[in-house]
């Protein structure tokens, strides 16, 4: 006879995850990672200050957007947690009435770290390509390197890469430009030929 087919995780799994854990439902199983580090969450604070305060807060004219900091968001049966995620004010009007957003975002932003950066370059750009999410950014404050994707006939197309010594215009917010090196305050510029190793230290 055969084996019968394992349950897949539902919403209530992810309510009963540890708190201290970050939970998102992938093909059907529940997976967890750490919490993210200082570094990690440093560089997700300063990207949404540079992008919120021309995109959303509207001071430089450009306005149009708003972003969540560690939305889940639920794609068909697979709910994942990007670290920062942004929609077009035209589009999205109003809190989701669950916890959750079911309506996909304009643009996504992954951070890397230790435990996650598999899954981010690959399960999760799948189901990112697949629900159709036009822009997504790539950021390893470890590597201290940005990258830019576009999404085009269903497949992801890097746009470019940019590291601590250069200043990023990117779409979909590429109206504004800033200094990568200041996604993370606490750390000297990388050079090409530096060992990046020390960044690694107390990564999640």
């Amino acid at each position: 006879m055969a084996e019968s087919s394992k349950r897949r995780a539902t919403y209530a799994d992810i309510e009963a995850a540890p708190a201290h854990l970050v939970a998102e439902i992938i093909d059907g199983v529940l997976r967890t990672h750490p919490r993210p580090s200082p570094r990690h969450g440093a560089a997700a604070l300063a990207l949404g200050s540079k992008l919120g305060g021309a995109f959303q807060d509207d001071r430089s004219g450009q306005g149009g957007w708003v972003f969540f900091s560690e939305p889940e968001i639920k794609f068909d049966e697979n709910i994942l947690v990007p670290d920062v995620a942004g929609w077009r004010r035209e589009r999205l009007s109003a809190y989701p009435e669950r916890n959750y957003f079911e309506l996909r975002p304009d643009w996504i932003c992954e951070i890397l770290s230790g435990s996650t950066e598999k899954r981010d370059r690959t399960v999760k750009m799948r189901i990112y390509a697949e629900s159709r999410i036009p822009h997504m950014w790539i950021v390893d404050p470890r590597q201290q390197i940005l990258e830019a994707f576009e999404l085009r006939e269903g497949l992801w197309t890097k746009l470019g890469a940019w590291n601590s010594d250069d200043t990023v215009s990117a779409p979909p917010f590429d109206a504004i430009s800033f200094s990568l090196a200041d996604l993370w305050p606490l750390d000297p510029p990388l050079g090409l030929n530096e060992d990046p190793t020390p960044y690694f230290a107390g990564d999640r």
